[in-house]
């Protein structure tokens, strides 16, 4: 998705909401245009290479739907995101993600038949068709206009040169969250990658959580307030997210570093149970990285990219440092270590480029002192 894509929706999110709504049906139009080339092009090489590895023909042929179904779905629920309907993006993203998943398990346990991949990504389609369905269906109601107009290659290429940035970064994260399972399996074998798994998936439920409660609604505000010069609005805005992002961080460590023993005695693992301070090294990386978000929202909103791609690219360098280091002291600790730190040096970085433009703001006189947002 992030080759498809080329992370362009970085670019369409802001552009999107700085014009009306007869203008942004022509911005969707020229996303839809380059996404389609990319596919063309992209699409049939993938297919080549998929054939050409050791999978089933029958799984192969399941890709390209999944990836479309999943390409699109998810670029709907970011589009009602950023228009400030939330709870259409909710319902999109339990269709795709939630409802077809829990049907497949139960049918599971009334019918060993259906226990296989085939039958998992029929269901995973049929899922991604319905919430394409909705999704669709629910922008043809919104009458977006400029549908008819020709597509704007400028446009488009000037958002290539901007997401193009932003994909970079992404990947640089995202390199973290791959890198990580293959460099801890070499450190420490293949159960103890099981375990940082499985608390990774727990750790992650916490940005879930913030996406669908806090971020999905205040970040197409900063985007507005930003848009329409209201600095000091937007600076409130990112007072009051920051604090509810702290307390819903703080609620779920409690939370789950309570319940996350009883799952464990329910699975009935004791490798688990023996790797179970990997946890907290997981849950204070994921802190950092929903705290980081905050500052990154604001970051993007106002259109200060360079902070937020030169924190991700530095992260991944100080990932690969701190666990080099790490690993002098422990095998089984030494990932976790260094995505903790990755994901702290993100927070901090952020966090400092964002108070800089709080203390610039506060000079020009358009915000309150700094003090009264920063406590």
């Amino acid at each position: 998705m992030l080759f498809f894509g080329l992370d362009l929706y970085t670019y369409t999110s802001r552009e999107i909401v700085k014009v009306n709504a007869d203008r942004r049906g022509a911005l969707l139009k020229g996303q839809v245009a380059l996404v389609g080339i990319l596919y063309l092009v992209l699409a049939p090489v993938v297919l080549i290479v998929l054939w050409c590895t050791e999978l089933p023909v029958s799984l192969v042929m399941w890709f390209l739907p999944v990836l479309i179904l999943e390409h699109l779905n998810q670029e709907l629920y970011r589009l009602f995101i950023i228009l400030s309907r939330q709870v259409m993006a909710s319902v999109l993203l339990f269709l795709r993600q939630g409802a077809w998943a829990v049907a497949a398990a139960g049918l599971m346990v009334f019918s060993p038949g259906g226990r296989n991949l085939d039958f998992i990504l029929l269901l995973w389609t049929g899922a991604g068709i319905g919430s394409a369905a909705v999704g669709l269906w629910q922008v043809h109601q919104l009458r977006l206009g400029g549908w008819r107009e020709p597509v704007d290659w400028l446009w488009i290429r000037r958002g290539i040169m901007v997401s193009s940035t932003f994909l970079t970064a992404t990947l640089a994260v995202r390199a973290i969250q791959t890198i990580d399972r293959y460099w801890l399996e070499y450190l420490a074998g293949i159960e103890v990658v099981g375990a940082y798994v499985l608390f990774f998936g727990v750790a992650s439920a916490l940005s879930v959580f913030l996406d669908a409660g806090i971020f999905s609604f205040y970040y197409p505000k900063l985007i507005q307030q930003a848009n329409q010069a209201r600095p000091s609005d937007l600076h409130n805005t990112v007072r009051k997210t920051a604090l509810m992002t702290l307390g819903v961080c703080l609620g779920y460590a409690v939370v789950s570093s309570l319940l996350l023993p009883v799952l464990l005695n329910w699975i009935g693992r004791d490798v688990y149970y023996a790797q179970f301070g990997l946890y907290y090294w997981i849950l204070a990386a994921m802190i950092a990285y929903s705290l980081g978000m905050v500052p990154h929202y604001a970051l993007y909103a106002q259109g200060k990219d360079r902070p937020i791609i030169a924190s991700h690219l530095a992260s991944l360098v100080v990932f690969a440092g701190t666990t080099l280091t790490a690993m002098m002291f422990s095998n089984a600790y030494a990932v976790p270590v260094g995505v903790f730190t990755a994901m702290t040096i993100v927070l901090l970085w952020k966090t400092a480029a964002y108070v800089e433009i709080c203390r610039h703001d506060t000079r020009e006189g358009v915000v309150p002192h700094l003090e009264s947002h920063l406590t």
